[in-house]
């Protein structure tokens, strides 16, 4: 492949003496071994994100936390007041009260009169309607055990309770408010450990990472703050597109961390690291030594009369300081990585002592 490098001129045209010879540094490129990953944006959500809405309406009396706390499964979150419940709930009870003495009262006379109608005392018709009577009122007796049950149940409700662990948000609703049941938010609750991110890959990446991702075949997964610091801890795939979404085409994906220490919050945006495995018989070179041109990008290899000859290279991403050269060098190569800005095709150059990468 011949490059077109404009701006690098023979020696004898660059100003340099015909016998000069330029003095460089070389590494001499061996085999690495490198992880294959690829980088993405991401944003953290909570792994639960609770709407907290009353199940029965009335007035606001209190509110029970502090916005942006965070609160425990179970504890209340606010009360409603419960006077026209605690009324609803005696009434219910004395329903109940006056359905069980009408029971007992049905069931005491139809057993009375079951000896009556041995002796044929009765009719048989007197008899039906005895039994029919305890079985309406045990009926109603039923009725009104699950009012009183449901009376009970709006009581407590009275209290709403978290339903799991968490960080409360916004107080939507002032004391004193009227609020309506099932349908008044008053706030809401996002269970931040485990943290979750959603991520996504386009397809030129997922063909970098060795195509479609899914739990079995990522290693590892990566989270890395706005800081540039890497979290502690390693992530786990819990989800990931069976198709690539037309509209963006990409492949979505979710990640969850720990989060013992809230460090990360919902809402956060961070980069997201897959590792699905390692790349054998690539090179590493030092940013510098990668120049471009119009055909892309090359490097000066040193040739076996000590010349300096561009070879272009095909490189994959950066792996800290170096970039990962995929093809166009061979082992033993000597690649010259300081001085270029004065280095020409076909330039001498010093046997300095060159050392491997």
């Amino acid at each position: 492949m011949l490059l077109m490098l404009g701006c690098h001129k023979p020696p004898e045209q660059s100003g340099m003496p015909p016998n000069f010879v330029m003095p460089v540094t070389m590494f001499e490129v061996t085999p690495s071994s490198v992880p294959i990953t690829a980088e993405a944006v991401g944003q953290t959500e909570g792994a639960k994100e609770v709407e907290i809405r009353p199940r029965v309406g009335g007035i606001l009396l209190k509110r029970k936390y502090n916005e942006g706390s965070p609160v425990k499964a179970g504890q209340t979150l606010f009360e409603i007041d419960p006077e026209p419940y605690k009324i609803a709930l005696n009434q219910a009870r004395a329903q109940y009260n006056q359905s069980l003495a009408r029971a007992e009262q049905a069931k005491r006379e139809k057993k009375r009169l079951e000896t009556l109608i041995e002796s044929q005392s009765i009719s048989q018709r007197e008899f039906d309607n005895a039994t029919s009577d305890e079985s309406i009122t045990v009926a109603a007796l039923g009725q009104s055990q699950a009012n009183l049950r449901q009376a009970e149940l709006n009581l407590s409700y009275t209290n709403v309770t978290a339903p799991v662990d968490g960080i409360s948000g916004r107080f939507q609703f002032s004391e004193g408010a009227l609020i309506s049941a099932n349908t008044s938010l008053l706030t809401t609750l996002a269970q931040v450990n485990p943290i979750w991110v959603r991520f996504s890959f386009s397809d030129n990446e997922l063909k970098q990472l060795g195509g479609a991702l899914n739990e079995k075949n990522i290693q590892e997964v990566s989270m890395i703050l706005s800081d540039g610091n890497e979290y502690p801890k390693k992530g786990k795939i819990n989800f990931a597109a069976s198709e690539i979404n037309p509209s963006l085409g990409t492949q979505e994906l979710r990640a969850t961390f720990e989060n013992n220490e809230r460090q990360i919050l919902p809402g956060q945006f961070v980069r997201v690291r897959v590792t699905t495995g390692k790349k054998d018989g690539v090179f590493l070179l030092p940013q510098l030594a990668v120049l471009n041109s119009d055909q892309g990008k090359f490097v000066f290899v040193v040739n076996e009369k000590s010349q300096a000859t561009p070879r272009p290279v095909v490189t994959g991403q950066w792996k800290g300081k170096d970039w990962v050269i995929l093809s166009g060098l061979q082992a033993g190569d000597k690649v010259i990585i300081d001085n270029l800005i004065k280095v020409r095709p076909g330039m001498p150059v010093t046997n300095m002592p060159s050392f491997k990468k």
